[in-house]
């Protein structure tokens, strides 16, 4: 197989769409040797900033000498993104690779034998051939995420990982990644988003992510909605975990006292306590210095969250992922902090399965003059409704419809300081358009569209017990 073919590949197993449970994936990891027991984790679940502090995370355990493996989602340009050791993507002869021994793999546990690989282009989305060729064939079959989170399992086990950074995919009970017994369970925090699978409050919220609590096994959070923690802490009561629950107060502390973080925004102190915490709380089982923590917070790096590019001509940008209205809240602190005499220009793209009205009222009154652009998705927001809100939330702006993002940075050349956001998908597309990461042919960031084929109402979680 080649790694075009795997890609393909890949992008044909979004005809199964998402679903939530883990018997597929236990079965799958079952077929690949169980390449799991094999590994130590760290699970992360949490609404925002799952990713910093995984980033977080690995860097301090690889600057103590440790082969860490990192495993989080979306990815913003590359696939390869996804899985990375010591932060190096992993390659795409080994994607290749690995895609062709879980096809194999899938043949084995589930008889479809050539049954999803298209004809040609990425994307295309081809139904299954054969003695499977049913509906049930579509609910049966692993999805996307399945398949790559055991992907991910293989290889990190061939290359002997001391430790795995093991991020959630959506929610956490029935997540794809939760059949995993780790070292500690983090939950960072708690907010509304992805309603439609996880619930309508943050106590149902809060009960999926704590999914991921397992007996015994410490867990952390810097949750503060009251609902939520109460959850959290019941859980945790059941399964005879220890918990610890951060405040701000833990960013006083050294060594956040005294440490400039290279991530900026006071959420990212936040993330950086719960990291440090769980360091310190697996200090017997894994030890780092003081020093050592403060080594690898200090070089943490983690793309499109606050991301601040110079280009030539002297223009600034922010790129920031802000996906929901928690992010978009984080994203305006930031603004107002970092950059309070600034006059920016607002280039926003968002999702129309977030609270998208909510996040305008947030964001537009932060510009002077404000681009809307599709975001390179099936679930996008059109500019036209995105427009509506945002002159109700700021009458004063300049509000402009574009039917790109390239559109939109021609229309913003002159304009001195321009924020990206709305969307990781968004911040992948800035990143290719403005050459901060290689273009890749076969437009892997429309893999992130695992789910987009799926109606969210078949497939939602179970209301929590």
């Amino acid at each position: 197989m080649t790694y075009p073919e795997a890609i393909r590949y890949l992008y044909s197993l979004r005809w199964f769409g998402a679903k939530f449970g883990l018997a597929n994936t236990f079965k799958l990891a079952a077929l690949a040797g169980n390449p799991q027991n094999q590994l130590r984790f760290i699970h992360v679940a949490g609404t925002n900033g799952k990713g910093s502090t995984c980033a977080m995370l690995e860097s301090i355990y690889r600057a103590a000498g440790l082969r860490v493996g990192l495993f989080t989602s979306p990815h913003l340009v590359a696939f390869g993104e996804r899985i990375q050791v010591n932060r190096r993507v992993i390659s795409e002869r080994n994607i290749a690779r690995l895609v062709a021994e879980m096809q194999s793999l899938l043949e084995e546990g589930w008889g479809m034998p050539d049954a999803i690989i298209p004809s040609s282009g990425p994307g295309r989305e081809v139904e299954p051939r054969g003695p499977k060729d049913s509906h049930a064939a579509a609910t049966e079959h692993p999805t996307f995420f399945e398949v790559v989170t055991v992907m991910a399992l293989r290889y990190f086990a061939e290359q002997e990982c001391d430790l795995v950074i093991w991020e959630t995919g959506l929610g956490g009970r029935l997540d794809a990644t939760n059949i995993v017994k780790p070292l500690a369970s983090v939950i960072t925090n708690i907010q509304y988003d992805h309603q439609k699978w996880l619930g309508e409050t943050l106590a149902s919220i809060a009960s999926e992510k704590a999914g991921i609590i397992k007996t015994g096994v410490p867990v952390l959070t810097a949750t503060d909605a009251t609902e939520a923690l109460h959850v959290i802490a019941e859980t945790a009561r059941r399964q005879e975990a220890p918990l610890t629950t951060l405040s701000p107060a833990e960013m006083d502390r050294p060594p956040l006292s005294t440490l400039q973080l290279p991530l900026p925004g006071q959420h990212q102190r936040m993330n950086a306590a719960v990291a440090v915490a769980t360091v310190r709380a697996l200090a017997s089982q894994i030890p780092v210095s003081e020093d050592t923590i403060r080594a690898g917070l200090s070089h943490v790096h983690w793309a499109g969250r606050l991301q601040l590019v110079t280009r030539p001509t002297g223009q600034r940008l922010l790129l920031d992922g802000a996906h929901n209205v928690g992010g978009a809240g984080i994203l305006a602190a930031a603004m107002k902090q970092y950059f309070p005499a600034a006059e920016p220009t607002l280039v926003l793209g968002i999702l129309r399965d977030k609270d998208w009205p909510a996040m305008c009222d947030i964001l537009a009154p932060l510009a002077r003059r404000i681009l809307l652009v599709p975001v390179p998705s099936e679930r996008s927001a059109t500019p036209q409704e995105l427009a509506e809100a945002c002159r109700r939330a700021n009458p004063r702006a300049q509000v402009i419809e574009c039917a790109s993002l390239g559109e939109a940075l021609e229309k913003t050349i002159e304009d001195g300081f321009v924020t990206i956001g709305g969307s990781l998908y968004l911040i992948g597309e800035a990143m290719e358009l403005l050459h901060l990461s290689p273009a890749k042919a076969n437009n892997e960031r429309r893999l992130n569209e695992w789910g987009a084929t799926a109606e969210p109402a078949e497939n939602k979680i179970p209301a929590s017990r």
